[in-house]
Parts: C-alpha cells; structure tokens; sequence
C-alpha cells in the first residue's frame, strides 16, 4: 500500500528526497518514513498522511445529504492536520518538533511535511514495550524498529525507555510547554504520546499540534483562532480516533468546565507521566471517547487517579517516590489553580539529581563560559559510569562532539570521548559513525592542513595518540587506514618531538590493523623520512626502536636487549619472537641503507642501531 501511494507523489519533498516504501513508525494519523537528502544524503523524517484513511470501512454512507456532511467532516480534518504541520514552521524550539520541508498536498488528496530525524513516536514506543513485556521482557522479543547503517547492513534499534530518559524528556516537555504557553500564548490542547516525537539524540519533541490554539490568559498576538471545545470534544464516530482529540488525555477545564486554559496541557502531562509507568502504556482515564464516559469517569473518585490510589498505577509497577509525593499531585488535581505552571514544573526536586543536571548543562553548553565549560570537561569522567549506555551515545557524545568547533576544549573534550567509547556497548559503531567523522574534519580539513603551530590541536592530537589502543579496536582497517592513519602520519612529521614520540609508540596497536602495503608504502616512508631528518637523539633513537619493530623486533622492556643484561639464546629469541612487518626487499634496499647513513657516535643510538642490525640479521 505505502510504495504504491509513495510512487504516485509529485512533490518538491519526494523529488528530493530518497524514501523507502515502508513507515518506520507512527504518529496518530501520519506514518513518518526515514528518507535522506538526495544530494547530501541528510537523514529526515517525512510524515505522510494517506486521505483514504479517513473513508468509514462501510460501503453505505446513508444518503446524499450524510455523504456532504462526511465529505465536509474529511475536509475539516485535511485542514487541521495542515494546521498542524504548518505550526511547526512558526513555533521555532529547541523542545518543539524542527520542520525541515513544509506540509504540501498530494495528488491523491494527502498531505506531507518533512522534519528533522526522529526515532518514534512515543506512541509507538510504549507499544513496543507493551508488547515486549507481553512476549516475556525485554530480551523476549526483537524490536521491531529497524535503522539502516551507513554500510547498508540493518540492525534493530534499542528501544528501552530508562529513568533518566524519562526525566530528561519530562524537562524536555517541561520547556516546551512553557514556550508555549508564555512566548505564544498558546495551549496544545491534546497533549498524548502520540504528539510526542523522539529524535535521534534521544530528546522528545512536542509536535501534534492540530488543536493547538490561544489560551484565555495569553497576551501573545497569533494567528491561531481559538478551537471550538464545543467540536473537538463531541467525538465524530464516522471519523478515525486518530484524528480527533484524544479524551483520555484530555483535562476536565475542557470537559467538565468548557474552560480554555494553558493549564489545561499540565493536566494532561501528568497522564502522559502516569502513562510512562502505567502496565500497559496507557492513560489511566477510560473514556471510550465520549463525554458521557470522561463524566462518568470523574463521578467517583475511585476512577479519579490521585496519591490515594497510586494514581491508578499497578502496584507491580511503583512509581519514584518523588513522583508520587510531590510532582503528580500538582498537577492531576481538579482545580486548575493549583497545578505547577510549566516553569515550576522544570524546577520540582523529581529533576534534582547529578545525571538530570549534567543534561541540562549539556544543553545549555554554547552559552557558558570557557572556565565553566574546562571545569564540566574536567568533572565528567567521574559521573560517566552512572550514565544510561544510550543516553551517552545518542545524547552525550554528539553535544561534546558538537562543542569540538571551540579548539581550546579541543583535549578535554577528545579525553572525554574515549572514555565514552570505551564503556558503551556500541562504541565501535558510535566511533566509526560518530566520532571518525570529527576527527577528519578537525585533524585533516584542507584548511587545517597547512596552518601554522596550534597548541590547543597539539594538545588533542596527543590524546589521540594515547587512546591509539582504542581506535584500533574500535575502527576496522579500511577505516583506520583512511581515516586514522593519516592523524598518525600527522603526529609522526609533527615539529613537536613529544608528539613524534608518542606517535612512534603507538606502533604496537596501529600494525596488527593495517594490511603490508600500507605499512610499507604508507607508514614507513613517514618513519623514515622523519628519523633521518630530525636532530633530537631521543627521537632517533624512539625512530630506530620503530624501524626494529618493523623488522620483526619487540618494543618495551625487550628493546634494550644489547647482549650485556645475561639473556641466554632461547630468551633472547622469545624476545624477538615476532614475524617481521617488511620484506626482505624493503629491508636491503631501504632499512640497512638508511642505518649506514647514521653520522652521530652518541651512545644510545648507536645501541638502538646495533639492536636493529641484529634483527636484520635474523
């Protein structure tokens, strides 16, 4: 069906665009596809909506004058939802959904808009870990969700909601709101799952914005025309549920009182909270969709979630205790007078935690000062083990990432990042994806290449150079060729003979990933060159240390084998036990030459020079 009706768009967004066949995931009435740019191959979201989706699954419409009054009920629907998608080019948040391409129409009547990349819905979601639980738990069932990698492979996408991504989209939410409700002076007035979109840095966005309009109190001039309560409350049983508002979200000073008020949406954040912990995933109001059952729901205060009955919530499933005590009875409660306002609701201890905080300097990271920045970088290694696996990989590392622009943080920030490296599960993929691309760009742009001494990218060419192990492990060889030995050959004709140093000791972990030509045809011309030309003895001597490894001898402690420390011949041979890198060729013609050439008399490097001619020798 979705290829089908994809084929048959004629629009800026499919000409551009490469989109698959199927929906990734949902979002009330709109399936979202991962698409990319044509010509920069930039991952989005397009969200399309199909009109057919609206036809009743009934043949028989009832007569001429039902089939008007449908065709007009279809035709409200169209316009909200492109309301909804044209929202989002005026409401510019860092907490609201990004529109990358504006809605337009299809030819089959539909509507599509293009926005930043997101995961899910989160919707979709806590589908996902309902069915999950169902099937035995987490590792019951594979996630259906499925990414394709940039080598073409596909893997399924982890989808586990933890505490801290919960806390960290609440604020995220919480923000949201207040922008809203304070700068545009409007109110959301459906607030579900459903209009809660999760990008992939794992932040959720505020999107579904269909019944979105000014509040009684707002001052803020808008467009917007206020929405009718008396229309969207009275649900039109010919139309989807997806495309009308959701009761069960929805907060009794619409229902109850007809009133339209910005805290009306906090009302409804609280059910989306009790809903993240609820078994299954849902709202604890059931009202069937109809007035009479929200009434009828709010007539007893059994029905009512509240502290008293753990909000509705099995006691399988217990809510953080901050939660429960002190964030949810403001805002589940009757009178609208006395829930948080969305400012107060980012302020709630529910948020006071060290990892909570942390996030919340990351987001804020531009707008500080180099100190604080420095003192953050410092700080961070000692929280990082606390940290959610996936929060550090689709949230943590690609904001340091993104600070990389500020050189003086250019070290802290890379000593941060191996650290990530190391302890996530995926750190392999997240450097190759993530952290390679950073790299190239800092360390080997064009405009990098020539520039005079920089100390700040001295400093974080080092680290590199000490985190040599982990790149290795974590960059298969094409990659590493590509990419990382070029940062190598950097260091290695560096002026800075710490750096050349460093980089000649990292010969042990960057062989055992690099093939024999690029060894010999790439690597040991830079060795070489750079031994022959420097005129610091220590360099010269690090440099012959090399070479003999390149011949097949050991580094470290074995290398000042000289015949004088009491080895016998089997230790002597363990110590140099290793296959040599070069061929014999390479090792006559470019080698011995190179150690005949050899004008110093200084001891220490006569001895480095002794030790490769014996490997030679072997």
């Amino acid at each position: 069906m979705f290829s089908n009706a994809l084929k048959s768009f004629n629009s800026n967004i499919s000409a551009n665009y490469t989109i698959p066949p199927q929906p990734s995931s949902t979002s009330g009435p709109w399936r979202i596809f991962d698409a990319k740019r044509k010509n920069t191959g930039k991952a989005v979201s397009v969200f399309v909506f199909y009109k057919k989706t609206l036809e009743p699954q009934g043949s028989g419409l009832g007569g001429r004058g039902n089939a008007a009054s449908l065709k007009r009920a279809h035709e409200e629907v169209v316009e909200r939802l492109r309301r909804e998608a044209s929202s989002l080019a005026r409401l510019r948040h860092p907490s609201v959904l990004e529109l990358v391409e504006p809605v337009e129409d299809t030819r089959s009547g539909g509507l599509m808009f293009a926005t930043e990349h997101v995961t899910a819905s989160l919707a979709s979601l806590l589908h996902e870990e309902d069915e999950q639980e169902r099937a035995g738990g987490v590792g019951g069932r594979g996630s259906r969700y499925v990414v394709e990698e940039q080598d073409g492979t596909r893997r399924r996408r982890e989808l586990e909601i933890d505490k801290l991504e919960i806390q960290k989209g609440l604020l995220q939410l919480g923000k949201g709101l207040e922008f809203l409700h304070e700068s545009a002076g409007l109110v959301h007035a459906n607030l579900t799952p459903e209009a809660v979109l999760v990008n992939a840095k794992g932040d959720w966005k505020i999107a579904g914005l269909g019944f979105c309009g000014p509040h009684a109190s707002g001052t803020a001039a808008t467009s917007l025309a206020p929405i009718s309560l008396h229309e969207v409350l009275n649900h039109d049983p010919r139309l989807p549920r997806s495309v009308q508002l959701n009761l069960d979200y929805s907060s009794p000073d619409f229902v109850l009182d007809n009133q339209l008020v910005a805290s009306a949406d906090m009302f409804s954040l609280g059910l989306l909270v009790i809903a993240l912990y609820n078994s299954p995933h849902s709202s604890p109001l059931s009202t069937g969709g109809s007035i009479s059952g929200y009434k009828r729901v709010f007539a007893s205060s059994s029905t009512v979630p509240s502290q008293s009955n753990n909000f509705l919530v099995p006691s399988s499933q217990p809510l953080p205790s901050r939660l429960a005590s002190e964030l949810l009875p403001r805002l589940i409660t009757r009178r609208a007078a006395q829930r948080l306002t969305a400012r107060e609701f980012q302020e709630a201890s529910y948020f006071d935690n060290i990892l909570v905080s942390t996030i919340r300097f990351l987001d804020a990271l531009p707008a500080k000062t180099a100190n604080e920045k420095a003192q953050f970088m410092r700080g961070l290694p000692r929280i990082m083990s606390q940290f959610p696996r996936s929060v550090l990989e689709k949230k943590v590392l690609p904001a340091l990432l993104d600070e990389m622009k500020d050189r003086e943080l250019l070290a802290p920030i890379l000593t941060n990042v191996f650290v990530m490296v190391k302890i996530m599960p995926t750190g392999k993929r997240a450097f190759t994806e993530k952290v390679v691309p950073k790299l190239r760009e800092v360390f080997l742009a064009k405009s990098n290449a020539g520039s005079e001494r920089d100390a700040s990218r001295e400093a974080g060419l080092m680290v590199i150079l000490e985190n040599m192990q982990i790149a290795a492990e974590n960059c298969p060889g094409k990659e590493f060729r590509e990419d990382i030995l070029p940062i190598l050959e950097l260091a290695l004709e560096s002026p800075t003979y710490g750096l050349v140093d460093a980089a000649l000791g990292t010969l042990p972990h960057v062989l055992p990933v690099l093939d024999f030509s690029t060894i010999k045809n790439e690597l040991f011309p830079v060795i070489a060159t750079g031994f022959a030309k420097t005129s610091s003895l220590a360099i010269k001597v690090r440099g012959l240390e090399a070479i003999c490894v390149l011949c097949g001898g050991t580094s470290g402690a074995n290398a000042n084998n000289d015949d004088l420390n009491g080895l016998g011949d089997q230790e002597k041979k363990s110590s140099t036990s290793s296959s040599a890198i070069l061929d014999k060729f390479t090792v006559q013609e470019k080698v011995v030459p190179l150690l005949k050439g050899i004008k110093t008399k200084e001891p220490g490097v006569m001895m480095a020079a002794l030790k490769v001619f014996k490997q030679v020798g072997h």
